[in-house]
C-alpha cells in the first residue's frame, strides 16, 4: 500500500464513512432548544433520531445494488445531493414532523457514503491491505464522537440549532466536491445488471452463501452492538447514577472514544506482523472479560466512576481491533458484489445495534446493571458466533475431504 499516493483517497473515504455518525452526534446538544422552538417536547424530538436510524438501515440496502450496477460514483453523487437538500430542509423545518421527515431523507442520502466507502476500499486496495485501510478510516470516524457534540453544543448555544444543519450542509458540500474532483471511480458500470427485486434478492442471497461473510459480519455486528449499548446507556450511568455533570460526561465520552481510536491505529501496526484472523479472537476474548467484569462489578456495586471508565475503555478498544479486521474479512470473498456485501454489512450492524440499544431501554432501572448486562451479552454472542461458525466451516471442510478420499 503506497502511503503518499493513497493517503488522500483514504481520507476522503473516511469522511464519507463519518457522514452518518457526525450527523447523529452534532445535533444532540440542541434537543432542548429544538423542542422549545418547535413547541413540542424532547421525546418527540428524539423521534428525529429514530427516523435517521430507519433511513440508514433502509438506504444501505438500496444503495448496494445501485453501486454494483452503475459504478460507485453516480449513486454516491445522488446520495450526497439528497443529503444536502435534506440538510437544508432540516434547517428550515417549521414543525417536528417536518424535521422527522427531513432527517429520514438526510440519512437516506448520507448512508450512500457509508456503503460506497466500504465497497471502494475493496475495489481500490489489495485484500491483504483492507484491514489496515479500515483501521485508518476508523481514525476519521472516531473523531466524530469527540468533536461533533462539542461543536454542535457551541453552535446551538451561540447561533441556534438551525445552524447545526447549515454546517452539516457545508460539510456535505465539501465532501461532494472532494469526491467529484479527487476521488477516482473504482468500478465500471455493469451492463445487464438488473434492478428487479427478484434479481437483487438473488444477489443478496449469493452474498449470504459465503460462510466467511456470515461469520465475520455477525461477529462484527455484535461487537459493534456493545458500542451502541454504551452510547444508549452511558448518559444514565454516569450522569444520573454517578452524578457527573454534562461537561464531565463529555470528557468521559471523549476518553472512551479515544481508546477506540488509539486501538484502531495500534491494529494497523500489528497487522505488519500478524493476520486479521488471529487478532479477532484475541480482541473479542478481552472484550468478553471486560464486559463480564463490568457486569459483575455493577451487580455488586464495586465500580466507581474511574473503574467504570477504565472497563468501558477496554471494552471499546477491543472494538477498535475487531471492526477493521472483521470488515476486511467479510468483504474479502467479493469482487463483483462488493456493493451488495457492503450494504448488508451496514444494515446488519445497524439492526443488531438498534436491538442492543432497545435492550438497554427495556431493562432500564435505577442501576448500571442493564448497561453491563447488554455489553457483556453482545461480547459473548460475538465470540460464540465466531467460534461456532469457524467450527462448522472446519467440520464441513473435513467432511468434503473425507468424501473425496473415498
Amino acid at each position: 500500500m503506497k502511503g503518499n499516493n493513497n493517503f488522500f483517497k483514504i481520507f476522503i473515504l473516511g469522511l464519507l464513512s463519518a457522514i452518518g455518525p457526525f450527523s447523529i452526534d452534532m445535533y444532540l446538544p440542541g434537543f432542548p432548544d429544538i423542542a422549545k422552538e418547535l413547541q413540542t417536547d424532547v421525546s418527540n424530538v428524539s423521534l428525529t433520531l429514530s427516523s435517521f436510524f430507519i433511513g440508514i438501515s433502509i438506504g444501505q440496502l438500496l444503495y448496494g445494488p445501485l453501486l454494483d450496477k452503475y459504478g460507485r460514483k453516480k449513486p454516491l453523487y445522488f446520495g450526497l445531493s439528497l443529503y444536502l437538500i435534506a440538510s437544508l430542509g432540516c434547517a428550515l423545518s417549521t414543525s417536528v414532523t417536518m424535521l422527522i421527515v427531513c432527517r429520514f431523507f438526510q440519512a437516506l442520502g448520507g448512508c450512500a457514503g457509508m456503503v460506497a466507502s466500504r465497497a471502494m476500499v475493496r475495489d481500490m486496495f489489495d485484500v491483504k491491505d483492507n484491514a489496515k485501510v479500515f483501521s485508518l478510516l476508523m481514525l476519521v470516524i472516531g473523531v466524530s464522537p469527540i468533536i461533533a457534540p462539542t461543536l454542535g453544543g457551541y453552535v446551538s448555544a451561540t447561533l441556534g440549532w438551525r445552524y447545526v444543519f447549515g454546517i452539516l450542509f457545508l460539510i456535505g458540500s465539501g465532501i461532494f466536491l472532494l469526491c467529484f474532483f479527487k476521488l477516482p471511480e473504482s468500478k465500471k458500470p455493469v451492463e445487464g445488471y438488473s434492478l428487479a427485486p427478484k434479481f437483487i434478492l438473488q444477489k443478496f442471497g449469493e452474498v449470504f452463501k459465503q460462510p466467511q461473510f456470515v461469520i465475520y459480519t455477525f461477529t462484527s455486528a455484535f461487537t459493534a452492538a456493545g458500542l451502541y449499548a454504551y452510547i444508549a446507556g452511558s448518559p444514565h450511568v454516569f450522569m444520573e447514577i454517578f452524578g457527573t455533570s454534562e461537561k464531565t460526561y463529555g470528557l468521559i465520552f471523549s476518553v472512551v472514544a479515544a481508546a477506540l481510536i488509539v486501538a484502531t491505529q495500534i491494529n494497523a501496526q500489528i497487522l505488519r506482523f500478524t493476520s486479521s484472523q488471529k487478532i479477532i479472537p484475541i480482541a473479542i476474548t478481552f472484550q468478553c472479560c471486560a464486559g463480564i467484569l463490568l457486569l459483575i462489578g455493577f451487580i455488586n456495586n464495586w465500580w466507581g466512576i474511574t473503574s467504570s471508565v477504565v472497563f468501558c475503555s477496554i471494552f471499546l478498544a477491543c472494538q477498535g481491533f475487531t471492526f477493521p479486521n472483521a470488515s476486511a474479512l467479510a468483504l474479502a470473498p467479493f469482487e463483483q458484489n462488493a456493493g451488495s456485501a457492503s450494504a448488508l454489512i451496514g444494515c446488519i450492524q445497524m439492526a443488531v445495534g438498534t436491538l442492543s440499544s432497545a435492550m438497554v431501554s427495556i431493562f432500564h432501572n435505577e442501576t448500571a446493571v442493564p448497561l453491563g448486562f447488554v455489553m457483556a451479552f453482545c461480547a459473548v454472542m460475538a465470540i460464540t458466533i465466531l467460534l461456532t461458525g469457524k467450527g462448522i466451516v472446519k467440520y464441513r471442510a473435513r467432511k468434503v475431504q473425507v468424501e473425496k478420499n473415498r
